[in-house]
């Protein structure tokens, strides 16, 4: 497709809705497992969890969603160079469901101390897994979404916000059906669910990828090929076994490690890691032009950072503070605490056709936004929200139960920020990064998630030792990174060398 007529089109590809919703069952089976994660390991023994305190408990929650993000950059670099992003999808789709299985297993047989070890040994496997399996499943389907798209196309910011309310989809029915499970028959249904969309989500994928064309076949696939090969999914089985085997193995060394022994370890691993992605970017980055525009995904991912540290608190502090603080008793009928992480999504799902309209009617009109604009005031709704947060926390001082209607309204602030940022960024990535590496560029935007993801986890253990009020600090953080973006932004439009 030329790039005018592709201008001329407000038609969305085909392929779009396929990876709409398989996507939108991975996020079901991701979210699914989140809004439980967080109470299962706080709920006591006699009620199925590991009776962790809140703050071991949200630690475990960091490492976690901090690793979820950090691993896209080895499943980018492995589908850029070797096996391309449908394999991927299909080696990362797998890996989860098989994780939430072992997370089902770990609840299960919950019940006899002599069984304990084992608990925990599924707990680690389940966590694992779907760690490694996001890395090849992340970053590849989002690549592919920018694939089905000329770089100039005025439909990408607007298919991307679309492909993005497939994710919300997922994210809104999870808490409602496996949340609702977990919490109120046992946290063993709840991660079952979780697994099993994940596997409705590969099924989709597998039934529609001939709208796909030719977008996310290997490397070495010829133009004129449009599926998978049989040979590609021997090898799709090949990779999930030997990962899981890896997994496996991984997690068996470490836990008998001392702790000096794995500090070393894991740092060798993360500087050799960082020194080859650094090699990779150098070797696959060509003339001023490239530079200049991997220069602002750089300066973008660390306003990305700001943004997710607040906005992950969802999972775990807003969780807990669902659980402990809100009045969820409506009559005779009590909210379980998992529907609370279903009000994003909804929010988005209602939202998101709004924006990308709104991105098309005002790109025709010459007044769209540019990126870091965009940016800038994502951050500062989510300070906004926090402001909200704020004044919630302090209401409920001495054991009060405060009204939903404040999470609801701090959620809703979120979502409007969500939009602004999140959708584009991705969009972004596939638009500014070089040709040779844009899944590994993907991989690298999803690191700077993962750093937030681990600063969202620890954040509140951290400062209360400086006795500073988290949403307070989040407030400030946010809104003064927004400022700060709005005022750079003509420099970094600059540098986007005629992308916008």
């Amino acid at each position: 497709m030329t790039e005018a007529v592709a201008q001329q089109n407000t038609k969305h590809p085909a392929g779009l809705f396929s990876l709409f919703f398989t996507e939108m069952w991975e996020r079901f089976s991701y979210y699914g497992m989140r809004a439980l994660l967080v109470l299962y390991l706080t709920s006591t023994a006699l009620k199925g969890g590991f009776g962790l305190d809140r703050a071991s408990a949200l630690e475990i929650y960091a490492i976690f969603t901090g690793l979820v993000y950090l691993t896209p950059i080895l499943g980018g670099i492995l589908a850029d160079k070797l096996i391309g992003q449908r394999q991927s999808v299909y080696i990362g789709g797998m890996l989860m469901a098989l994780g939430n299985f072992a997370l089902a297993l770990s609840a299960g047989i919950a019940g006899a101390d002599s069984v304990a070890d084992g608990r925990q040994a599924m707990l680690n496997l389940g966590l694992g897994l779907l760690i490694a399996g996001n890395g090849f499943f992340k970053p590849n389907i989002s690549t592919m979404v920018g694939g089905l798209y000329e770089k100039n196309d005025i439909r990408r910011d607007s298919g991307f916000t679309l492909f993005y309310m497939g994710i919300n989809l997922g994210a809104f029915m999870a808490p409602l059906i496996a949340g609702s499970l977990g919490e109120l028959y046992g946290w063993e249904y709840g991660f079952t669910a979780s697994g099993i969309g994940m596997l409705l989500g590969l099924v989709i994928f597998a039934s529609t990828q001939k709208y796909l064309l030719n977008v996310g076949l290997p490397p070495s696939a010829p133009a004129t090929q449009t599926k998978l090969q049989p040979k590609d999914y021997v090898s799709i089985v090949l990779w999930t076994i030997g990962v899981a085997a890896l997994v496996y193995g991984m997690l068996t060394i470490f836990i008998t490690m001392s702790d000096s022994t794995y500090s070393i370890v894991t740092n060798t691993i993360f500087i050799v890691g960082a020194l080859f992605v650094i090699y990779l970017i150098f070797t696959n980055t060509n003339g001023g032009d490239e530079w200049s525009r991997v220069g602002v995904i750089v300066v973008l991912s660390i306003f990305n950072v700001l943004f997710w540290a607040g906005f992950e608190q969802a999972g775990g502090t807003f969780n807990l503070f669902a659980d402990e603080n809100t009045n969820r008793n409506v009559g005779s009928f009590t909210i379980p605490t998992t529907w609370f992480q279903s009000i994003n999504a909804f929010a988005i799902f209602a939202l998101a056709p709004v924006f990308a309209a709104l991105w098309i009617f005002l790109n025709k009109r010459k007044a769209n936004p540019n990126i870091p604009v965009k940016f800038g005031f994502g951050l500062i709704l989510l300070g906004l929200g926090f402001v909200v947060m704020y004044f919630a926390s302090q209401n409920s001082q001495g054991g009060i139960l405060i009204s939903p209607l404040w999470l609801v309204a701090v959620y809703v602030l979120h979502t409007v920020g969500e939009l602004f940022l999140s959708p584009i960024g991705l969009s972004m990535i596939t638009k500014l990064s070089p040709p040779k590496i844009v899944s590994l560029m993907m991989g690298l935007w999803f690191c700077s998630i993962a750093l937030a993801n681990y600063m969202a986890g620890m954040l509140e253990s951290i400062l209360h030792k400086f006795e500073m009020n988290l949403f307070l600090f989040l407030v400030l953080t946010s809104i003064v990174g927004g400022i700060l973006m709005l005022l750079i932004s003509p420099v970094l439009k600059k540098m986007m060398r005629g992308i916008s």
